[in-house]
Order: structure tokens, then sequence, then C-alpha cells
């Protein structure tokens, strides 16, 4: 749409996503930015009209910057592995995280004598499982 390829590169540090590397990406992060939050500021809109003016723009950014963020790639084959590497230490660490995380509500309500768990929790955990699982399965012949 509005947003070109050439104008960012891959988010290395802070994240995922794309950061800024021309002053035509400073010039449409800026442009998609400040309207936004002169929107957000003014008191004239109702909770209601915020609400939906924050959903359209969150679906214009992904419209616009999925496209771009899928094309932005690591410039060469080390880079490459840096990033594979970061991003599996990345999930290692969520995945800790989410463990901890369901453990602790467990022993926590259990002491209370009702024992629940986030369940939003377990299916990210258990969909991480099973994307680790089935890319494996599907790797594991191909010649990378």
């Amino acid at each position: 749409m509005i947003a070109k390829t050439q104008w960012f590169q891959r988010r290395k540090y802070g994240g995922w996503g794309v950061s800024p590397k021309t002053w035509q990406a400073w010039v449409y992060m800026a442009a998609v930015t400040v309207p936004f939050v002169v929107f957000q500021s003014l008191p004239v809109w109702s909770d209601q009209i915020r609400l939906i003016g924050t959903i359209l723009w969150l679906l214009f950014l992904l419209i616009d910057l999925i496209p771009v963020m899928i094309k932005v790639s690591a410039s060469d084959e080390r880079e490459n592995k840096i990033e594979a590497l970061a991003e599996r230490n990345a999930a290692w660490i969520m995945m800790g995280a989410l463990i901890i995380g369901i453990l602790y509500q467990l022993i926590v309500s259990s002491l209370q004598q009702a024992p629940q768990v986030d369940w939003f929790l377990v299916i990210a955990l258990t969909a991480g499982v099973l994307a680790k699982s089935i890319s494996n399965l599907v790797l594991k012949d191909k010649n990378l």
C-alpha cells in the first residue's frame, strides 16, 4: 500500500518487526503516529469513537506493514543464523515464563483450595509445542 520495503530494515534489537532505515520510513512513521496521537488526545470524541478509531488504525497498520515485514530479511547467511539463534533463545525464555506462570497459578490457587489455571497460557504453550513438533516433522527430510 503505502510503506515500501526498501524504507525499512529488520529490527535486530528491541523485539520483532521492522525499524526505519531511510528518511521516508521516518516520515511514514510520523504520518501514521501523529494523527493517531492527536485523535486520541482531543476530548471531543467518545470512548466508543476512540475504540473504533484505534481498531481501524491498527487494521491499517497491519495491512500496510505485514507485507513489508515479510519481505524484509537478513542480508547474509551469518545474519540469518544469528536471527535464528536469537529467535530460538527468545522462544525458550517465553516457554519458561509460561511454564512458571502456569505452575505459580496452580500452586497459589491450590493453596486456596480452588485450583485454577489460565487456559490462555496453556493454549499458548501447547501451540508452541505443536508448532515445533510439526516443523521438525516437515523439515527433517528437507535439504536445508
